[in-house]
C-alpha cells in the first residue's frame, strides 16, 4: 500500500473535525478525508444495527472510492458498536475513540469522574467495561445527553438554549463534586467554554483527540504507512451527507484556521 494514500476519517457530523485538528497538528504532510455524516447525526440516537450499517458504508466508501490507507472512527458511539466488525471486513489500521477514563484517573484530585456522553455510547457494554476495569479507583458518574448533539450542530455556541441545555446536564456532576469531566463524545469539545463556565476555573476536562492522533501515528509506523516525505502541506477534504455546509463553515473558520480544506455536499450518497 502506497504511503500517500490518504487517511480516512468519519463522525455523525462535524465533531470529528476537532479529532481531525490533532491529526493535522500531528501529521501535517499526511492527507485527509473526512465523511460527517450529517444526515444521520447524532448516531447516539440511532440503532445498535443502524449504527453498525453506516459505519460499514462510510468505510467501504473511504478505503474502495477513496483509497484510505486507514481509518480513523472519530466517534465513539460508533466506535463502541461497530469496531469489531470493521476490523474484522477491513485489512487496514481502524483507529477507534473511548472516553479517556484512565487519563481523568491521574488527573482527579478527588476522585470523582463524571463521564458526558451520548445516549448510545452511555448505554454500551464497552463504557461499563472500561468503567469496570477502574471499579474502586474512583466514582464515576455517567451523564447520558440526548439532543445535546443536535445542538451543538447547529454551530452556534453561544446561544442561550443550548447554555441551559448543557447546564442541566451538568446538575448532577456539580451536586455530586465532580472535580474531572470526561467527554465521551467528539462533538463535546466545542462546549468546552460553557463547561468551564457553568462548573468553574478549576475543573479538569479531558478528551482524546491527540491521544488518538498518537496512536494513528503508532500504526501507521508499524505498518509502514507513515508518510515522511513532502514539499507540501497534506490536503483535509471534508465530505458531508446531508446539507450543513455553513454550519460546519462556521466550525471551521473557528477550530480549523490554517488547514487546506476542501468541500463537497454529496445529499444523494449513501
Amino acid at each position: 500500500m502506497h504511503k500517500k494514500l490518504p487517511i480516512g476519517i468519519f463522525d455523525s457530523g462535524f465533531g470529528g473535525l476537532s479529532v481531525t485538528k490533532s491529526i493535522h497538528n500531528l501529521l501535517p504532510i499526511e492527507n485527509l478525508i473526512y465523511v460527517a455524516d450529517s444526515a444521520f447525526t447524532p448516531y447516539g440516537d440511532l440503532p445498535e444495527n443502524e449504527i453498525v450499517k453506516r459505519s460499514i458504508l462510510i468505510t467501504e466508501f473511504l478505503v474502495r472510492k477513496k483509497n484510505s490507507k486507514a481509518i480513523v472512527v472519530a466517534c465513539n458511539t460508533a466506535t463502541a458498536f461497530s469496531i469489531n466488525e470493521l476490523r474484522k471486513k477491513f485489512n487496514i489500521p481502524i483507529i477507534g475513540m473511548e472516553p479517556a477514563v484512565k487519563p481523568a484517573l491521574k488527573v482527579s484530585l478527588n476522585n470523582r469522574v463524571g463521564v458526558l456522553a451520548t445516549s448510545g455510547t452511555s448505554k454500551s457494554t464497552k463504557l461499563s467495561a472500561l468503567l469496570e476495569n477502574h471499579l474502586g479507583k474512583a466514582r464515576f458518574y455517567v451523564q447520558p445527553c440526548p439532543g445535546l448533539v443536535n445542538a451543538i450542530e447547529k454551530g452556534i455556541f453561544d446561544d442561550v438554549k443550548l447554555f441551559k441545555l448543557v447546564e442541566k446536564y451538568l446538575e448532577n456532576f456539580k451536586k455530586n463534586d465532580v472535580d474531572t469531566i470526561v467527554l465521551g463524545c467528539t462533538h463535546f469539545i466545542y462546549i468546552k467554554p460553557l463547561i468551564q463556565k457553568i462548573m468553574g476555573s478549576s475543573i479538569s476536562i479531558i478528551e482524546t483527540g491527540e491521544a488518538v492522533a498518537r496512536q494513528l501515528q503508532s500504526k501507521l509506523v508499524e505498518f509502514n504507512l507513515k508518510e515522511y516525505i513532502s514539499i507540501s502541506t497534506g490536503s483535509t477534504k471534508i465530505i458531508l451527507t446531508g446539507d450543513r455546509k455553513k454550519n460546519v463553515t462556521h466550525v471551521i473558520d473557528q477550530f480549523l484556521l490554517g488547514s487546506n480544506i476542501e468541500f463537497r455536499v454529496e445529499q444523494s450518497w449513501g
